[in-house]
């Protein structure tokens, strides 16, 4: 199984942190005064952003008069675990972000590794769970043209690392992808890439905990195709969904349950509309079969 990494471990201790500066009744700017420091770092903690210094949640602690020594403990055990390394930094050591494309190379993995679901919807390119590695790396140099061989290699084992999860004997990541038919006609890396793509698909649909359906073409337009988008589901006690966003301005962390609930919403009413697993499966073996390599007579 994936070693969890400290995602989980900020969040609640942001959680709590909020909750105590609410119990106090203080406002962000009464607390960054009496840190002292700035708005934006307690906000940062408090969102799970930032990396939390001991002495800084001590600080916090005082402000908010939290005197139980199990309460002390416990942010205390947090702030230990927040400052854990991450199985996936390795991967994404020394990998410079890009404008538009790969704002923080690592955020992303923390908090998938987190989530006990994940749901997809995929307009253009399969989401990395999905992709091989040649479909990985034909997707990477395409968005990343400015990193270099060794950047781009590291960011696929780190593709695949990540799918791991899917197979993990205790308690494998669940995943539900709807497809737009677009993302099978899309020729990514050629078309022996994408053979054996569509081929490595059709193998993780069977997964138990796997569930891939494909919008059809026939279904027009959908709100979907304004763009690809993530539903990351939490364990209750690490922290709330959030919704992940790209786009050409870059990637977006929706945490509001408003907007976590919008996309859950779209997504359920693009899975209602698509093929049913037995359809979906046979439309990507259909694409598959069409360009597979023909042997020579």
């Amino acid at each position: 199984m994936t070693a969890p990494g400290p995602a989980g471990p900020r969040r609640r201790l942001g959680a709590e942190l909020r909750r105590l500066r609410s119990r106090a009744g203080l406002h962000l700017e009464q607390v960054a005064r009496q840190v002292p420091c700035s708005t934006s770092k307690v906000s940062r903690l408090e969102t799970g952003k930032g990396v939390p210094k001991p002495a800084d949640v001590r600080r916090l602690m005082e402000i908010y008069r939290v005197e139980s020594d199990t309460e002390r403990d416990m942010l205390m055990r947090l702030v230990r675990d927040s400052r854990e390394q991450g199985w996936w930094e390795p991967y994404t050591e020394g990998v410079a972000p890009e404008r538009f494309v790969l704002d923080l190379s690592g955020r992303y993995p923390a908090l998938e590794s987190e989530a006990v679901a994940v749901r997809t919807f995929d307009l253009s390119v399969l989401h990395g769970l999905l992709q091989t590695a040649d479909y990985a790396r034909a997707v990477m140099r395409a968005l990343l043209p400015h990193h270099s061989r060794d950047e781009i290699e590291q960011l696929v084992r780190l593709r695949l690392a990540r799918q791991q999860a899917l197979r993990r004997a205790s308690a494998p990541l669940r995943y539900s992808a709807v497809l737009d038919e677009a993302v099978l006609s899309r020729l990514t890396g050629g078309t022996e890439v994408m053979a054996e793509q569509l081929s490595a698909l059709l193998d993780v649909s069977e997964l138990p905990g796997v569930s891939i359906h494909v919008l059809p073409f026939s279904v027009g337009v959908h709100r979907a195709h304004f763009g690809r988008f993530v539903i990351l589901e939490f364990d209750d006690a690490v922290a709330s969904d959030v919704a992940y966003a790209e786009g050409p301005a870059g990637d977006h962390y929706l945490e509001s349950q408003s907007d976590v609930d919008l996309y859950k919403d779209v997504f359920a009413d693009a899975a209602a509309r698509s093929l049913d697993r037995d359809a979906s499966r046979a439309l990507i073996a259909r694409y598959a079969s069409r360009i597979a390599p023909r042997e020579r007579p």
